[in-house]
């Protein structure tokens, strides 16, 4: 549960607001997509859901546990993230085996004298699961972006005796090219399909990355909430052309959604 407002400083001084009295509630087994402009905050509010940042005002719970009443670093290793840092900070000269398995301590090094048998048949599993059984030798380097990003969902799937208890995806799709995109939404969907009790938030800014497994999408401008709810009470073209400024039209085949600008009528 997020209920909070969240600000900071610019370079000037000056106060910046980033979540404006944000209300919201993700429950088990509901698989959110958060939607939004650049700038519009969502990258903040995944950061509030993952235990990496305080609210200014307001209140956060997460599994259960209040932020600022409990051990973030234990809490933080019961939820899987796919994000640009991860990828960052992980070495180059690990395999794909290896990326998964340093999922299993919530760490980036790969602890060998922690690890048994039973990890590595579960990295394994997982590789299968997520469509990366190749990329088991492959140096993390010489994997493609798209590779490099179902590696880290199987990674953030390892954690725990049972896996996570909630995932975060920021942006998993971006900067990869068609294929691999389709690659990465049909791993997603397979996780989900896997396992249908995790919560799952995925933050993107095009509807067409959007798995067909998710439920309920929460649609984000200038920090505020424009709207929230199930799937086809949100992915319309009212609330998705108020948040984005634009006269869209949304359409939906096999479970998948597109959006372009509404065509112009000559008069």
């Amino acid at each position: 549960m997020v209920a909070a407002t969240v600000r900071r400083h610019g370079r000037d001084g000056a106060p910046l607001l980033l979540l404006d009295d944000v209300d919201w509630r993700v429950a088990g087994g509901e698989q959110w997509v958060v939607l939004g402009p650049n700038g519009a905050g969502k990258s903040t509010l995944l950061q509030l859901a993952g235990g990496v940042l305080h609210p200014s005002e307001g209140r956060v719970r997460i599994l259960g546990a209040r932020v600022g009443g409990t051990d973030l670093r234990t809490l933080r290793e019961r939820i899987g993230r796919v994000d640009a840092a991860t990828t960052r900070a992980l070495r180059p000269a690990l395999d794909g085996l290896q990326v998964v398995l340093t999922g299993a301590f919530g760490s980036i090094a790969l602890q060998r004298r922690r690890l048994a048998e039973v990890h590595e048949r579960r990295a394994r599993g997982l590789l299968a699961l997520v469509g990366a059984e190749a990329l088991a030798i492959r140096r993390f380097e010489d994997c493609s972006q798209g590779e490099r990003q179902r590696l880290l969902l199987a990674r953030a799937l390892m954690g725990g005796e049972r896996g996570p208890e909630l995932l975060l995806l920021d942006e998993p799709a971006t900067g990869l090219d068609l294929p691999s995109r389709e690659r990465l939404v049909a791993a997603v969907a397979a996780t989900a399909r896997e396992r249908p009790e995790l919560p799952t938030v995925t933050v993107t800014h095009h509807v067409e990355e959007i798995p067909p497994t998710t439920t309920h999408a929460l649609l984000l401008a200038a920090g505020r909430v424009v709207a929230a709810g199930t799937v086809d009470e949100v992915l319309r073209d009212e609330p998705l052309s108020r948040c984005f400024g634009l006269g869209l039209e949304v359409t939906r085949s096999g479970g998948r959604w597109a959006a372009r600008v509404r065509p112009v009528t000559a008069v």
